[in-house]
This record gives C-alpha cells, structure tokens and sequence, in this order.
C-alpha cells in the first residue's frame, strides 16, 4: 500500500442508548405520517389522535437527550424535519381532506399557507436560538405559537366535531379562521407561554399534582372532552400571555435591566438530540 494513500476513517460502535432520541423524533415522524393515511380513509379520530401521538414523541426526544447528554446538530436538524411533517403538513392535509375540500382554491391555499408557516417558524427558532440580545422576560416566553401547539389548535374544531357532533364545528369557514390564524401565528412575534417556565408556589405543589392526576384520569375515561377543554384553555391562555409579557417587559424597564443572554427554553419538539 502506498505511503501516501489516506487511511480510512473507522466508524466506532455506539450504545444502542445513545440511539434512544433519533428513535423517538423517527416514531413521532412516523405518528404524523400514518395519521395523513387515515384520513385518507375518513379514519378522523385515528387521524388526531396519531398527530397527538407524535406530539407526546416529540416532548420525549428532546427530554430524553438533555437527560442522556446526547446533543448535536444532526438531531436539532431531525427534529426540525419531523415536526414539519407531523405538527405542519400532517395537520394541513387532514383538516383539508375533512372540510376544507369543499372550497378547492381556497382551502388548498390555507393548507399551504399552514405548512409554510411551519416551515418558518422551525427554521427561525433554529437560527434564534442562541441570540445573544434577548431580554431576560423573554425566557419565559415562546415567540409565537409552537408547532406543537399549532397543530393542536388546527385540530381543535375536529376534536369539537368528536365532542358535540355535527354542526357549527364542521363548517369550512370556522376552520378556514382557524388555520388562518393559527398560521399567522407562529410566524408573529407575539409572546405566548413556555410551560417549562412555569413556576408553582410551594403551597401549590399539592393540589397542581392533584389536578395533574385528574386530568391524566379523565384524558383516558373522557379523552376527547378533555383535550377539547385543554386546547381551549390554551387558547384562552394566548391574550394573558401577551398581557403578562407587556407587565414583565415593563418592569424590567423600569428596573434598569437590559438586554442578556438568556437560558435557552426549548420549544417543545426542538430537541438537540444527536
């Protein structure tokens, strides 16, 4: 062999732990795709509930990657494409095969406009994520709505269908205003809440627990009346957030603070898993 020629590079075995986040992001991709599957076959609660299905993958692989020290940007990029498919083309396409067919153009066009939204938002996320002139109130916030999120909303009138029936929830114009909105949304910069910066009083830590217990009883024996409930109170959580941003950002003018780096809050999904 010659002196000159390059030696190749030998791939080192990695444990199949180290694995775990890319199986998750790869489950949860696979979760939104299969529910574009079965809506194609009129299958609408099968449809939602594997978008949500890939919402709980999606909060996994991000977590489980902190936990294991597993970060680079090969899982960050990953990620960034799975939640395109599951939270921005998969909810898209299902809403447009359930009611927005009725008006072609019209409908087609806010189903594009939904993932193209998407599409944005994960790709600013990515390049915000280490901005050096945040101001501190900001941790607390996400800018905009989160993919995760997004596709909630999306699919909330679908899961009022489940609840109530036909009628009014089933209209294409209450969804047209849904995706509408919730697309202008991601893409603004209006703050909306980060949950993982939530902090309970000490003297709430009991009865947050407690709820935590109920919701989790009822999201099995109630399931879709109560990821209606959730998904509304969300909703009516969006103007609070923006009140409390406002308040936050003006006390922390009025205390002198300026501009710093702040700790990163992940928006759920934009893991960094390898």
């Amino acid at each position: 062999m010659a002196a000159h020629e390059p030696k190749q590079r030998r791939l080192q075995a990695r444990p199949l732990l180290h694995l775990l986040p890319n199986m998750l992001t790869i489950l949860g991709l696979c979760a939104g795709l299969t529910g574009m599957r079965y809506a194609l076959d009129g299958r609408w609660k099968l449809a939602v509930g594997l978008v949500l299905v890939a919402v709980v993958f999606d909060g996994l692989d991000g977590r489980s990657a902190r936990m294991l020290n597993l970060t680079s940007k090969l899982g960050e990029q990953l990620d960034s494409l799975a939640d395109f498919l599951s939270f921005g083309v998969a909810p898209a396409f299902i809403v447009y095969l359930w009611v927005l067919h009725d008006v072609r153009a019209i409908g087609w066009a806010l189903a594009m406009l939904f993932a193209t939204c998407c599409a944005m938002r994960l790709a600013r996320f990515n390049v915000e994520l280490d901005d050096p002139d945040k101001p501190r109130w900001m941790a607390d916030f996400f800018t905009g709505i989160p993919a995760p999120a997004a596709a909630g909303l999306a699919l909330l009138p679908m899961i009022a269908w489940f609840v109530f029936g036909d009628g009014f929830a089933r209209t294409w114009y209450l969804n047209a205003a849904m995706m509408l909105f919730v697309a202008l949304m991601m893409v603004s910069r209006v703050p909306t809440f980060s949950i993982k910066k939530v902090r309970v009083p000490q003297a709430w830590v009991m009865p947050v627990l407690i709820a935590g217990g109920l919701v989790l009883v009822f999201l099995v024996t109630e399931t879709w009346t109560t990821l209606f409930l959730v998904g509304f109170a969300y909703f009516l959580s969006l103007p609070v957030a923006v009140f409390r941003a406002r308040a936050m950002a003006a006390a922390e003018r009025a205390a002198g603070g300026s501009s710093q780096p702040v700790e990163r809050a992940d928006e759920p999904g934009a893991s960094d898993e390898p």
